[in-house]
């Protein structure tokens, strides 16, 4: 393809496992490339799935991680599926008569350090023709230099930089060392190298002021700070007549208000105070939780179903009607996207005990909803200091919660006021003009301050 960059902008090329549906990562490149591409920037993407322009695209198959190898590879490394001593002796015969460690779920197999270097070269060879063809001036990774889900492509994106010197910007959503299923692995040397990488090409962006202290205590890395944002400047348009029947499509029965959970199905979005919630409010109320489980199995969605079941609360599952555009279902369903629901939702629930920074809190504000979440650690450091008004409790549904609760939703002038305050506060901090310096302070780091010819 071989495209030069224009005068009026640069080609800037995002890098990524997947760059499709709602995932956080997915909507917050969608954000960035908007801005971007507003500043009059060209975007490419380079990734395992992707449903970003064709001819602005790359998709090689083994950059996505669910394709079986890099699954196969990342079970080996962090799911101790081997370790047995059997196991341990077949996996490295020649040094264990000499040698045996106890811990061997430490010990990486000799046929796995050849599986994973074979697949990293192969990737580095695709990120080099992608380079070639599309010619970006500066590279933007989107979570694949901080969370291990592809070793092999963070080793490649790593050697890449450091071999090309390529200007990179390393955007971190959440860091292995915060997910507890990732600190007992047999490959801690690639972590040390690549997740993130300390080079001097590569400016390191976190999305929260703990993720930067702890980057910068474990690795010496120093990082920009930049938090998601949602377009403040462009209020949603109020619903038409495409999502009138959003509620009767969902199955809440008239008369009965709507909870939306508007998050994946996985035990750290901590789902059973929503159902907790539905159930003891006192109020006729239905929870729809939007997203299906997903990338960390179906065991937390059936307890979910089991408790719901227990308290007899109305909860209803409708992520096979939920998609990031409209359309239709093969047997003919109407499908609808998030936008569709937040408005007519009488409550948004976020009792999530752990977050990055939390899109459903701003998307929740976005849409002028009332908001019940658990304080988890990243909204009570750098969110609620800013003044946000929301029902919050720390670590369990209280009375107090509950009351909160019912005052909000019997009290439409106070919902309003709430709602009102939040959205021109985060219109304030989290808006598209914050995200717009940001990006240009740093693409001014990586090339230098460009004035037209004149100024």
């Amino acid at each position: 393809m071989n495209t030069a960059s224009s005068s009026s902008g640069r080609h800037i090329a995002f890098i990524s496992t997947r760059f499709a549906g709602t995932d956080g990562v997915s909507l917050e490149t969608e954000k960035w490339a908007t801005v971007l591409e507003r500043l009059g920037h060209t975007c490419f993407y380079f990734a395992g799935s992707c449903d970003r322009p064709a001819e602005r695209s790359r998709v090689v198959a083994e950059v996505f991680f669910k394709h079986p190898l890099v699954e196969a590879i990342h079970g080996a490394a962090f799911a101790s599926e081997w370790g047995s001593p059997k196991q341990v002796e077949d996996a490295n015969p020649e040094i264990y008569p000499l040698y045996t460690d106890a811990f061997s779920i430490y010990l990486r197999p000799p046929r796995l350090t050849r599986q994973i270097h074979e697949l990293k070269d192969y990737l580095k060879a695709q990120l080099y023709a992608f380079v070639r063809d599309f010619a970006p001036e500066l590279l933007i990774v989107e979570n694949a230099l901080t969370i291990p889900l592809n070793l092999p492509l963070g080793l490649a994106l790593t050697e890449f930089v450091a071999e090309t010197g390529f200007p990179t910007i390393a955007h971190h959503h959440d860091f292995f060392w915060e997910r507890q299923r990732f600190l007992v692995n047999c490959v801690w040397d690639y972590l040390n190298m690549a997740f993130p990488p300390h080079l001097p090409s590569i400016r390191h962006v976190v999305i929260n002021s703990s993720a930067g202290n702890q980057l910068s205590l474990r690795t010496g890395i120093s990082a920009s700070l930049i938090p998601n944002v949602m377009d403040f400047d462009r209020p949603p348009a109020p619903p038409d007549e495409y999502a009138a029947d959003v509620r009767q499509a969902l199955g809440v029965d008239s008369g009965e208000l709507m909870f939306l959970q508007p998050t994946r199905v996985v035990p750290r979005k901590g789902i059973e105070h929503a159902i907790e919630l539905t159930r003891r409010v006192g109020l006729k109320a239905r929870l729809v939780i939007s997203h299906a489980s997903g990338d960390e199995g179906h065991d937390y969605e059936r307890r979910l179903r089991e408790y719901a079941a227990e308290l007899n609360a109305p909860v209803n599952f409708i992520s096979d009607i939920i998609r990031d555009r409209r359309g239709r279902m093969p047997d003919g369903r109407k499908t609808y996207t998030l936008g569709d629901m937040y408005p007519l939702a009488d409550l948004i629930t976020y009792p999530s005990t752990i977050e990055g920074f939390g899109n459903a809190f701003l998307e929740a504000i976005y849409f002028r909803r009332p908001l019940v979440l658990n304080n988890y650690t990243i909204f009570h450091i750098d969110i609620k200091p800013k003044g946000f008004r929301v029902i919050e409790f720390d670590g369990y549904i209280t009375e107090a919660t509950l009351s909160q609760t019912r005052q909000v939703l019997e009290n439409a002038s106070l919902a309003q006021e709430m709602a009102e305050h939040n959205f021109q506060l985060a219109k304030r901090h989290y808006s598209y003009a914050m995200l717009e310096r940001r990006l240009q302070t740093l693409i001014a780091d990586c090339f230098g301050e460009e004035r037209e010819p004149g100024t």
